[in-house]
């Protein structure tokens, strides 16, 4: 006996894929901006990571993500939050649900900070795109130590969970060191940072 099956159109709604985007802000790709790029690679993944703004075409960034010339404010992207720590919103897991693409700022920081992340704002205003900010705490951070921090909570931890260090120094050799002023994070008792970091800090020769 053959039986006929009619099966009806059914909508299911599939969770979208977070993407990662870090906007370069910084006029050419230091050395660091690599040794943290690569690393966001790993915290990620190679799907979920997107560059923007990148205008040097010689680069070694395809291996990490995708790469765009333009501005992520050219882009045809929507549901966009951008993490800033001038932010009144903190995220939160939840915000997986509401947005797609987690814009971060490419830099290498300043003491005191000068607010670059401001000019992705700015492009996304002026090009009308519909964004959102939101911040990890009102610190400076490292872009793959945000980008670390980012993915946890919207895993399902809250910012509460992270303890941190607002100033770490790395030891150079017996006799010198370097003071990184800015917020990293430590997760079960484990410092995040990429050991490339902290030999590439070792071989430099002048700070």
């Amino acid at each position: 006996r053959q039986f006929l099956y009619r099966l009806k159109s059914v909508r299911v709604s599939l969770p979208r894929t977070m993407k990662f985007v870090i906007e370069h802000l910084e006029p050419k790709l230091y050395e660091w901006c690599l040794i943290e790029y690569e690393h966001i690679s790993r915290i990620v993944g190679k799907n979920n990571l997107i560059f923007t703004n990148i205008k040097n075409k010689q680069n070694n960034l395809k291996k990490y993500g995708a790469v765009f010339e333009k501005s992520v404010s050219e882009l045809n992207f929507n549901d966009i939050c951008v993490l800033s720590q001038y932010s009144k919103k903190t995220l939160i897991t939840n915000d997986k649900n509401k947005f797609q693409y987690f814009v971060f700022g490419g830099i290498l920081g300043d003491d005191p900070a000068k607010k670059r992340t401001n000019n992705i704002l700015k492009k996304l205003k002026s090009n009308k795109r519909k964004f959102e900010i939101r911040n990890l705490g009102d610190k400076q951070m490292p872009t793959d130590t945000a980008v670390y921090i980012a993915k946890k909570i919207l895993e399902r931890k809250k910012l509460s969970d992270f303890k941190f260090i607002d100033k770490l120094e790395v030891e150079i050799n017996e006799n010198e060191s370097v003071d990184l002023k800015f917020r990293y994070v430590i997760d079960g008792n484990k410092l995040i940072i990429n050991e490339k970091l902290v030999d590439y800090l070792r071989k430099k020769k002048d700070f």
